[in-house]
Order: C-alpha cells, then sequence, then structure tokens
C-alpha cells in the first residue's frame, strides 16, 4: 500500500462518509432485511461458518443488535431504500481490532490473513499481514494443493484466497478456510493463534475456537452475532466493496492505532 497520511479520528470519519465505507452505503434496507431473514429461518448459507442454532430465530432481535454493533436504522417499520452504518461504530471496531493487533505484535503470535472479498478487501489484509510480519509475527503459510468452494485455495501476499478458474472469488463459504484448518491438522502443524478475515473465513475460524477478527457488511449479521456471543473478538462494520484505495486511510488509522506504523 502507497504511504498514506494517518487520519484523526474525525477525518476518518467523514472519509468514511464520502466514501460510502459507512454512512449511506450501497447495500439496500430490502437486501440487509432479507439476509437477516435468512439467518433468522436457519439458512446456514447466511451462518457465515458460525454454527447459531435456533437462537437467533427471533428477526427483531437481530434487528436490535445489528442496529447497535452495526448502526443500521432501528425501527422495524422501515422496510425499503436507504439503509446506513454508523461510521462511529466503525472507528470504534478498528480500535478493538488495534488492541488485538497490539497483542499480536507484542506476543509474536502465528497470524492467517484471508478474505472472501478480494475486490475490496485484499489490499487492507496485505498491508496488515505486511505490518505484523515487520513486527516479528509468523503470518501463516497455507499448505499447498488445497481445494474448497469450487477452487483452488492460494495466498496472495500473505493472504488465502479462493482462485476459480482465472479469477478471484467473492465467497461467504467457511469451507476453504475449514480446508485450511483441517489439513494444518492433518500435517501436525501449529493453528494460527489469530485470523484476521472476513465472511466464512472469519466465522469459520470463530467457531473453532480460534481468536478471529472479521469485517463485516450490513447485509452479513452472523459476524455481529458471533462477537455478540463471544465467538469472534471484534466485527468491524464497513461496505466491504468499494474502490479499493478508499480503504487506505482506515487502514492507515488501524496501524498506527496499532502501534505498527511505519
Amino acid at each position: 500500500m502507497p504511504t498514506v497520511r494517518t487520519p484523526s479520528r474525525q477525518a476518518l470519519i467523514d472519509h468514511l462518509l464520502r466514501t460510502r465505507i459507512a454512512g449511506a452505503v450501497a447495500t439496500s434496507r430490502e437486501n440487509n432485511l432479507e439476509h437477516y431473514r435468512e439467518l433468522a429461518s436457519g439458512n446456514r448459507y447466511y451462518w457465515l461458518g458460525l454454527d447459531l442454532g435456533d437462537r437467533w430465530s427471533d428477526e427483531d432481535a437481530l434487528l436490535k443488535l445489528m442496529a447497535e454493533r452495526c448502526g443500521v436504522v432501528a425501527d422495524p417499520e422501515h422496510r425499503s431504500g436507504q439503509d446506513i452504518i454508523d461510521p462511529e461504530l466503525t472507528v470504534e471496531a478498528l480500535d478493538r481490532m488495534a488492541v488485538a493487533l497490539r497483542k499480536a505484535a507484542a506476543g509474536k503470535q502465528r497470524v492467517l490473513f484471508a478474505t472472501g472479498h478480494p475486490g475490496g478487501l485484499l489490499g487492507v489484509h496485505q498491508a496488515t499481514a505486511a505490518a505484523l510480519r515487520d513486527a516479528g509475527c509468523e503470518i501463516t503459510e497455507i499448505p499447498e494443493g488445497l481445494y474448497a468452494d469450487d477452487g483452488r485455495v492460494l495466498q496472495i501476499g500473505g493472504v488465502a484466497m479462493v482462485l476459480r478458474t482465472a479469477a478471484l472469488v467473492h465467497t461467504h463459504s467457511p469451507e476453504p478456510m475449514a480446508a485450511i484448518l483441517d489439513a494444518m491438522e492433518r500435517e501436525g502443524r501449529p493453528l494460527p493463534q489469530l485470523v484476521v478475515a472476513d465472511h466464512g473465513w472469519a466465522g469459520c475460524a470463530g467457531q473453532r475456537g480460534i481468536d478471529a477478527i472479521g469485517y463485516a457488511d450490513c447485509n452479513d449479521p452472523a459476524l455481529f452475532v458471533g462477537e455478540a456471543e463471544g465467538s469472534l473478538m471484534v466485527t468491524v462494520p464497513l461496505d466491504d466493496h468499494v474502490a479499493p484505495h478508499y480503504y487506505e486511510p482506515m487502514t492507515a488509522y488501524l496501524l498506527s492505532a496499532a502501534g505498527l506504523a511505519e
């Protein structure tokens, strides 16, 4: 990532609103509510690798949680049109994530990075992985020859993702992370002490009992549920598919808060 001046908290909030990483995001209210209904009805695709049982079958309780942790409109009668992510909640979650990254750096932990949203978040993960590597952490190298979610599981710049034919894949599936962890166990390799990821990659790691941090959009409620239940350490609310360079000030803020900036 090119050198970007670290923004102040308020400057970052302004940037999140201007680029629609938070604030009036592109994800519609209809899409959010549809995904909440699917999670509540037990559709495991929307559980992102977590085992939620029947604990979140109440859609109103799920909406309340998403309003508290993501900032979507709390009014259940708001059924269509614009929905929002509260940028204050985004920055607060980044601050919590920074604490976990600082701890990882201090303990020179084994850290695995992965993304199901390479079109948006790959640069964020790569920059964070590079900063932790420079701080003495071991960035986990995944076993070779893994296949899951109809594609090859590989790493680019220390970040695991899925390649299908010639394209990096947007996937919510937990199967690629499960394939990595299963292969590491078969080979007798130590598992990561921390996973920094999104979508099913983060949910699967958290369900396996590994400390996990996830980025999540307002239409991906499972990771917010996971944080509420303690399966995930932190879930950062944001639009996970804006232009990649828009995330650079956010990444600079995160690494500075974690004491990892150059």
